[in-house]
């Protein structure tokens, strides 16, 4: 019952709660310390990226999910663990993500509890 409760959790938790990274977000001017600065996107750049990003934010709502049930069906405690760790490790990517679709002015999939779900 316990492990049960664990997993319902994690999913309204990934679904629902807002996420922190541990770690702060990787920037392209972080990456190439020599590049130009960065200009405004247009309106069509801004709805495309947003498009992009809301697919790679499924993406890790899904390694989520991914991992979280495999935890939860293993039975091998040291695997268990290691999973447990890489959907935390995930979390900063959920995070990420979710950063920058706000930044964008957008929204995530109104479809994640499908994705997580399958």
């Amino acid at each position: 019952m316990d492990q049960l409760l664990q997993t319902a959790d994690a999913a309204l938790r990934t679904l629902f709660a807002e996420h922190r990274s541990s770690r702060p977000m990787p920037t392209a001017a972080a990456a190439e310390p020599a590049s130009p600065p960065a200009t405004e996107l247009t309106p069509a750049e801004k709805k495309l990226s947003a498009a992009y990003m809301r697919v790679n934010h499924v993406g890790e709502i899904c390694a989520q999910a991914l991992y979280t049930g495999q935890a939860a069906a293993t039975r091998n405690r040291a695997l268990r663990t290691q999973l447990q760790a890489a959907a935390r490790e995930e979390t900063d990517h959920l995070a990420w993500t979710r950063q920058r679709l706000d930044a964008l002015g957008s929204r995530p999939s109104l479809l994640n509890p499908l994705w997580y779900a399958g």
